[in-house]
């Protein structure tokens, strides 16, 4: 049996990245997945290719309380419960030193980073409850323990959402819902492609001890084996994916 056989998730920043990848591992194991992305059209691609009975998009941007609860009772009303989560949208930000950020600028990293994990956590958990109980899984980042100059609103956001992880994990341990975090290092994504010269990421590879930069489908590897039955003992903890960048 599927590891995810009868079982309905809901991937935020679905489209693209380590949210594709996530998503194509859960959908190889059987669950029924809504993805969520501000792209809709890229989501609207990918779910297509499965059909409409194991995957739906979903046009939201976390920031908005209002727009997450609607990707959740979409899920609901569709697929006929909740599951599985994994909070992965995120945005950045150009590097600035913190008393340069813009007012603005702060707030818009941190209504994705932070509050858009809170707010799909809020609304993903009452649906699990439901279902019968769950597993969340929210993307952090190498960030969320270290600190790296120029990106402060990036680097509170991950670890506050490590110190939310923690909490929430241990309100619903009993209700049968786990609740983890995933730390990847730089990943070789197409957003890090737009905002980076050849020479940019040949520097950050060499930070980690393989000398290269992660693929998205290493992260989602971990992301499926915590949401699976498998990881059954293990909540409230962060898990990095980071070939050895943290160990320096």
């Amino acid at each position: 049996m599927a590891l995810f056989e009868n079982r309905v998730a809901m991937v935020t920043g679905g489209a693209s990245g380590i949210g594709e990848a996530v998503v194509k591992d859960l959908l190889a194991e059987g669950a029924k997945v809504v993805i969520a992305d501000f792209d809709e059209a890229g989501a609207k691609r990918l779910a297509d290719g499965y059909g409409a009975d194991r995957a739906l998009a979903f046009k939201a941007d976390v920031s908005d309380a209002a727009a997450v609860k609607a990707c959740v009772d979409f899920a609901v009303a569709k697929f006929g419960g909740l599951h599985l989560a994994v909070n992965n949208a995120g945005i950045g930000a150009p590097s600035t030193p913190l008393a340069d950020i813009a007012v603005e600028d702060w707030h818009r990293v941190l209504g994705v980073d932070l509050h858009g994990v809170f707010y799909g956590m809020k609304y993903q958990i009452p649906a699990m409850l439901a279902s019968g109980g769950g597993a969340i899984v929210n993307m952090a980042s190498i960030l969320g323990a270290v600190g790296w100059a120029g990106s402060a609103a990036y680097v509170t956001s991950k670890h506050a959402v490590l110190g939310m992880t923690k909490t929430a994990a241990l309100d619903y341990a009993g209700q049968a819902i786990r609740v983890n975090a995933v730390g990847p290092a730089f990943v070789d994504t197409p957003a890090l492609g737009k905002t980076m010269t050849e020479q940019e990421r040949s520097v950050l590879a060499d930070m980690h001890a393989f000398k290269r930069l992660a693929r998205p489908e290493e992260v989602a590897a971990l992301t499926s084996f915590l949401l699976s039955d498998r990881a059954s003992f293990m909540t409230g903890t962060y898990y990095p994916v980071d070939g050895a960048f943290l160990a320096r």
